[in-house]
Order: structure tokens, then C-alpha cells, then sequence
């Protein structure tokens, strides 16, 4: 068994969800809002490390009111172990769980260890399905997954997503260094991943479309 996982994102609509130092705001202030909401709903929030090292990001529920149990655990995938021990996702706001693998230096894992809870899955890097199956045995049953473009074609690769929210702010950006909704090697065009609307929502300028994922066997 693993947790529910929504994959929820924002990007312009030439598909780039961050510029190379990742300082724009692609969605408006409504829509920053809606994924607070969000994370409310969810047991946990999931990040990977290079959001952790590009945005230093809180990854609590701040833009609207909420007591400080209501924060999900907070998710970060890490294979080597490299999250900064000063990083807002270490601060006692929330729980904090890191998904390392056997590549991380265990000096790096004992430190770690004394902000938050490590779990060791994988060889060279995380195995996705064995991490969340812990999880889930954790008592964690749904993930709000803000991954960046590496992370989200990983967990689509190993069919591991469930729906999709996506904004798509009504900016173009452009760029071959900006980021990409997903990223990694890619899908055959026999193997792509399908997805089935199930709603679009209009918000200021800004269209939020969800999507249930469709994988083949």
C-alpha cells in the first residue's frame, strides 16, 4: 500500500514551472492561497533536494490561517543527504522526514538525525515506491507532491501519482535553462503517461485544470 499522491504545480503556459534562480511568481496571490487550502487536506508535503537548496522553502501552511498541528510532515527526497542543517524544512514548525539512500555518508545522516527523521531506501538514489510503501506504514495515507521537474518525472516513471492540479499562470516565459513542468530521460510515445480532465477552474487570470492519471498494464 502506499499514501495518495496529488501532484500540484503552476506554470506558464509555454510549460515552465521556474526560471534557472527560480524568483518568479508564475500564479497569482489566489492561487498561492488555493495550494495553502491544499495542504491542509494532505498528511504530508513532498519537495526534492534542489528545492530544498534553490528556495529554502518552509513548506507550511502560512498563507492562511492554520494552528501550527495542522502543518503536514514534511517530505524531502535526498538521496546523499546534502539538506543544509539551517534549512527552514529543519525548523520545529512541522515534522520533518528525509528519504536518503545508501550512498549518504553517514556522518551526513547522523546530523540530520538530530532535526529529523531518516529513512535509508535505495542503492544509489531513493527508491520511490519502497519510501512511500514506509510511509504509508508511518500512518501517512495522502502526499501533496510540489516536486520540481525531476522529481515529478520520477515519480510518473515509477507510476506512483494519482492526480494532477496544475495552474497555468497566464505568463510565457521561455529560456532553454528554465524548468520544465517534468524533466529526465522521457516517455516513448507508446509509454506516455494519460490523464483524464476532471475539472477547470478559473482564477483571476490564471486556469487551474485537475487531472486524474490513467497509467497502462
Amino acid at each position: 500500500m502506499k499514501p495518495y499522491v496529488l501532484l500540484n504545480s503552476a506554470m506558464t503556459v509555454d510549460g515552465k514551472i521556474a526560471t534557472e534562480n527560480s524568483s518568479m511568481k508564475i500564479s497569482c496571490k489566489k492561487d498561492l492561497i488555493r495550494v495553502h487550502h491544499l495542504r491542509k487536506e494532505f498528511d504530508a508535503i513532498m519537495v526534492g533536494i534542489n528545492t530544498v537548496l534553490i528556495d529554502n522553502p518552509k513548506l507550511t501552511i502560512h498563507k492562511i490561517e492554520a494552528n501550527k498541528e495542522e502543518n503536514p510532515v514534511r517530505i524531502i527526497v535526498d538521496s546523499k543527504a546534502r539538506t543544509p542543517l539551517d534549512s527552514l524544512v529543519l525548523n520545529n514548525d512541522a515534522k520533518t522526514i528525509i528519504l536518503v539512500s545508501n550512498e549518504a555518508p553517514q556522518e551526513n545522516i547522523d546530523k540530520l538525525e538530530k532535526k529529523s527523521t531518516v529513512i535509508v531506501c535505495g542503492d544509489n538514489h531513493v527508491n520511490l515506491k519502497e519510501a512511500l510503501n514506509k510511509l504509508y506504514d508511518m500512518g501517512i495515507s495522502s502526499i501533496l507532491l510540489e516536486g520540481g521537474s525531476t522529481l515529478n518525472f520520477s515519480m510518473f516513471k515509477e507510476e506512483l501519482i494519482d492526480e494532477i492540479s496544475i495552474c497555468i499562470g497566464s505568463k510565457i516565459l521561455g529560456g532553454k535553462k528554465s524548468k520544465t513542468f517534468v524533466d529526465g530521460e522521457g516517455f516513448k510515445q507508446d509509454e506516455c503517461v494519460k490523464l483524464e480532465l476532471k475539472g477547470i477552474e478559473k482564477i483571476d487570470e490564471d486556469v487551474v485544470l485537475n487531472y486524474k492519471v490513467i497509467y497502462d498494464h
